[in-house]
């Protein structure tokens, strides 16, 4: 049997991979770059001389094709987390601390009990979140979900690190997306899960020998030129060492930037988003609980604290993505100081920018979102930006690639 060809090996290539090799199919996977993982990968940094992750990823009990994915590959013990769905807090203003706390069951009694809520809000302004339900098309989180205490402690934070942009900008329906399948399905769908080691450890490397012990071979620094067409179908891969056949299917699995290169007059989202991650060579001990903390009113959003690590992600970044590593390295400093209780002159750090780091979450680019079939018969999209009904997250990843995968199978 031919294989399907996967281009590119980040999250979305290795669940269409995962998802078609699982049902016996032929599959060749090539990725442009050195390792596969895109942006949900771990290397080790010279200047820190430690193992880092290029950015940081909360998991959700919720996020069930993910944890279908991990479960697939043999990684679904390699997250770590509590056995209860607990979020620290800190308002780095007020010097406030909490730890959010929602019931296990769909009935979300903890409303009614004050040390489980965000201090400062009743049980009724959480009925706010039910708006989302019925925003009007276009409307933005702000505009739906905007003002009051329970907004700017804890919806606004989760609005930039879900849809890594301004809740001013970002669209309401992709808040509704994360928040139907998280806090509406009651804390069970909120327990918070990171890797135990490394983001590799827990979402490529596992996938990669699961591949690999099925045949499935992963061509590195193997750039895809162009697309070779004819008759409505794809029937070769231009490569730097000559053309591959394709004889089955193809799952593009890229950049929004790259499959509008490879596929001229395909409509993709174009405007982007930045992450920062600030990372310090610190040994703590990590917030009580869960390993990570959540920011209100700093620069930062969310501090993860790891061995030898404390890790500072810093969405809806385009506002600081130009300025100097050293000045946002000093400035985030500060928060981690209030939010860890430390003092001390800042440790050596590691500033990692990435400005194309996902598609704005805005009403015109989410009508740019193609679905996973083109116009050639067997050709397939595959991607977080691609229609998957979520923004731009793991888990949307893995969804569109199973998603792509599924189709190729059904026919």
């Amino acid at each position: 049997m031919p294989p399907v060809h996967i281009i590119g090996a980040g999250l979305a290539g290795l669940s269409a991979a995962v998802t078609l090799a699982a049902a016996g199919r032929q599959v060749a996977l090539y990725e442009a770059g050195p390792a596969a993982g895109g942006r949900c990968r771990s290397y080790f940094d010279r200047g820190l001389g430690v193992r880092i992750d290029n950015g940081n990823h909360l998991i959700l009990s919720g996020n069930s094709a993910t944890l279908a994915y991990l479960a697939q590959t043999g990684a679904a013990d390699s997250l770590a987390g509590p056995d209860a769905p607990l979020f620290p807090f800190c308002d780095l203003a007020s010097g406030a601390r909490w730890l959010l706390r929602p019931s296990a069951g769909k009935l979300p009694w903890w409303l009614f009990q004050p040390r489980r809520r965000v201090p400062g809000t009743r049980a009724a302004d959480y009925l706010k979140l039910l708006a989302l339900r019925f925003a009007r098309p276009g409307a933005t989180v702000a505009d739906v979900l905007g003002g009051g205490v329970l907004y700017r402690r804890l919806l606004e934070p989760l609005a930039i690190a879900a849809l890594n942009t301004p809740p001013s900008e970002g669209l309401a329906s992709l808040m509704n997306a994360v928040v139907r399948e998280s806090l509406m399905q009651g804390g069970a769908a909120c327990l918070p899960r990171v890797p135990r080691i490394g983001l590799s450890e827990s979402f490529v490397d596992p996938a990669l020998a699961w591949l690999a012990a099925r045949g499935v071979q992963l061509h590195t620094g193997r750039r895809i030129a162009a697309l070779r067409q004819d008759g409505g179908r794809v029937v070769a891969l231009e490569t730097p060492d000559g053309p591959v056949p394709v004889d089955e299917a193809v799952v593009l699995a890229v950049p929004p930037w790259v499959a509008a290169d490879l596929l001229p007059g395909l409509m993709v989202p174009d405007a982007f988003q930045a992450i920062v991650n600030v990372h310090y060579l610190l040994n703590v001990l990590p917030p009580p609980g869960a390993g990570f903390i959540g920011l209100v009113g700093g620069t930062a959003e969310w501090v993860f604290v790891r061995p030898g690590i404390v890790s500072v992600t810093i969405s809806a970044a385009n506002r600081l993505v130009d300025g100097a590593a050293e000045d946002i390295a000093a400035r985030v400093w500060l928060d981690v100081c209030a939010a860890l209780q430390l003092s001390g002159p800042m440790p050596q750090v590691r500033v990692v920018k990435e400005k194309r780091a996902t598609f704005a979450a805005t009403a015109a680019q989410h009508a740019k979102r193609p679905g996973a079939r083109t116009a050639l018969h067997n050709l397939l999209l595959a991607g977080d930006w691609t229609a998957t009904g979520l923004p731009a997250t793991i888990e949307g990843a893995i969804r569109s690639g199973r998603t792509a995968a599924g189709l190729l199978l059904q026919s």
